[in-house]
């Protein structure tokens, strides 16, 4: 597809589904309760998030659905959760990017703690892309990806998108 049949296909995706703002319905969810991610080591998995991200620790429970798996959450502001679970004696593989996997989780920050937390990631060494003077790319230590974004909660690089 050449980029002319894209932005086509885009304007007919938005003709087709995007309902103007005014009267778009509701959504019938609430929000995002928690997004949950793989954790090779409880403990360093705190250090990075709470250590350097400066995200609470807010709860470390035993994962119901796995017997000795703790399952454990950061406060991301705005009432959301990032959570996290171990899974002993699985052997998991390295993070890998799969269709219908998760790409990266873009966490919105005000632009002072966007300069803060850039700051942070450079005395602890974590190596990370910076795009637009408002987006920075980085990896857990698990190789989750995630980006610190200094936009509002509902806007993109200067767009409305809720």
């Amino acid at each position: 597809m050449d980029l002319t049949d894209i932005e086509a296909e885009r304007a007919r995706l938005r003709a087709s589904y995007l309902a103007d703002a005014a009267g778009r319905p509701s959504s019938t969810a609430r929000g995002i309760h928690h997004t949950a991610l793989l954790s090779s080591n409880v403990e360093q998995t705190i250090r990075f998030y709470q250590g350097i991200l400066e995200f609470p620790l807010t709860e470390v429970i035993e994962n119901r659905d796995y017997r000795g798996s703790t399952h454990f959450f950061f406060d991301v502001g705005n009432g959301n959760l990032l959570a996290f679970f171990d899974f002993p004696g699985l052997d998991l593989g390295p993070y890998a990017e799969v269709l219908g996997g998760l790409h990266h989780i873009a966490i919105s920050i005000t632009p002072d703690k966007w300069a803060y937390l850039r700051k942070k990631l450079d005395e602890a060494g974590v190596a990370y892309q910076e795009e637009s003077g408002a987006s920075i790319y980085f990896q857990d230590p698990d190789g989750a990806r995630l980006e610190l974004l200094a936009d509002p909660l509902g806007e993109m690089y200067g767009n409305r998108v809720l």
